[in-house]
């Protein structure tokens, strides 16, 4: 079983994120972005991701650290957990992971943003059954360049565009249709990437602009990750797993220390948190 860095209360009802299992966590002070004294009933949209950390246990290899981000109705963002993995997690080890979240109390989530966890989708059905799980559609861009030689990144970006801006799936599909006959010859694993991420690509295409933005810009995981990534790097690598997560746990505790951020943030939200509560029938108004 994964070790989790899961959240918990303080003595003080402060919020705090803790290492080690879930049994014998060590208690830590307030994150910047974290949660009040619990989770909320409902939350618009969660963002799964996965970060790469060296860890030395007998040779260095590369292993996941997953960070579950929030967002919440008043659009702040709180950090749900840091669980460890070894890169072969499957539906199992998702289950386990989301029903630890809800039993903390969250009993609704509109939708859960990914890219690509294995068994992920199936345990979301099982655990919230009306949640959407949408691809990321910054991560499918960026590992569709993966495939693609440099210089033709740009002409690749510009014929992709109109897919996941188009208006409706079908558009979307004929779009796609498209960049396959032009460029299937010579980069067929971008064409079979997007027609594997395809069921998980389309839902946020049936939704509000807003919420579109929400999918196809940089998203909120983002800024979380690219500071956990400079702290990675800047560690080299860690002789263990629970250094490891406490490397990505310390460098979450140091995010917008004025809370400048956490304003723009939120001002940013709110459009879109609108879109939410419509969109999805008013279950955030009735979980508050």
């Amino acid at each position: 079983m994964p070790r989790a860095a899961a959240r918990s209360t303080s003595s003080s009802q402060q919020s705090a994120l803790c290492w080690g299992r879930t049994s014998a966590c060590e208690h830590s002070p307030s994150a910047a972005f974290a949660t009040t004294d619990r989770t909320q009933a409902a939350y618009p949209v969660v963002f799964i991701d996965a970060i790469h950390v060296k860890i030395r246990d007998g040779a260095v290899a590369n292993r996941p650290i997953y960070v579950a981000l929030a967002v919440t109705v008043e659009g702040r963002r709180d950090i749900l957990g840091l669980w460890a993995g070894d890169g072969g997690e499957g539906a199992k080890h998702w289950m386990h992971i989301l029903t630890e979240i809800k039993n903390r109390g969250v009993s609704d989530v509109l939708m859960l943003v990914c890219d690509g966890l294995k068994g992920l989708p199936d345990a979301v059905e099982t655990v919230w059954p009306r949640t959407i799980v949408q691809t990321c559609v910054v991560h499918l861009l960026r590992n569709s360049f993966r495939y693609a030689a440099r210089q033709d990144w740009d002409k690749i970006a510009k014929v992709l565009k109109p897919i996941y801006t188009a208006a409706t799936e079908e558009a979307a599909l004929d779009r796609f249709a498209e960049f396959a006959d032009v460029w299937g010859m010579k980069y067929p694993a971008i064409v079979r990437l997007w027609e594997n991420a395809w069921e998980e690509f389309t839902p946020f295409l049936r939704f509000d602009t807003e919420i579109r933005r929400i999918v196809c810009t940089t998203n909120a995981i983002e800024s979380v990750n690219a500071r956990i990534r400079r702290a990675v790097k800047a560690r080299g690598h860690c002789p263990n797993e629970q250094a490891a997560l406490k490397c990505v746990y310390m460098a979450i505790m140091s995010l917008d220390p004025t809370s400048k951020g956490q304003a723009r943030w939120t001002m940013r939200w709110k459009t879109a948190l609108n879109a939410f509560d419509i969109t999805f029938d008013g279950r955030l108004s009735a979980a508050r």
